[in-house]
């Protein structure tokens, strides 16, 4: 729920109130009780980002993620050529020694 600002256009009374966007504007100032109060236009809610990780050098660009598929590329070839060799060689039988 948002914090709005009010003024009493009366007696000068300025305060914030914590209520529903749904909710009706107060016209009603609590210290003089007139119906002189406006609601002020607020500059909004900041967003803070906290920690590592919200900064544009932290994405990848598109040339870094080309170099990476070329990279991973030549590394899968090599680790199939590497798991057909070992299907093609077969296990040495035990010899048996008497």
């Amino acid at each position: 729920m948002p914090t709005y600002d009010y003024e009493c256009d009366s007696c000068g009374h300025e305060f914030e109130l914590f209520q529903s966007i749904s909710a009706p504007v107060k016209k009603k100032c609590p210290e003089c009780s007139k119906l002189k109060l406006r609601r002020l236009f607020g500059t909004g809610g900041a967003i803070v980002f906290k920690g590592s990780g919200f900064y544009q050098t932290d994405y990848r660009s598109e040339s870094y993620k080309q170099a990476a598929e070329k990279d991973k590329k030549p590394a899968a070839k090599k680790d199939e050529s590497k798991a057909s060799d070992k299907s093609k060689s077969k296990p040495k039988k035990p010899s048996s020694e008497a």
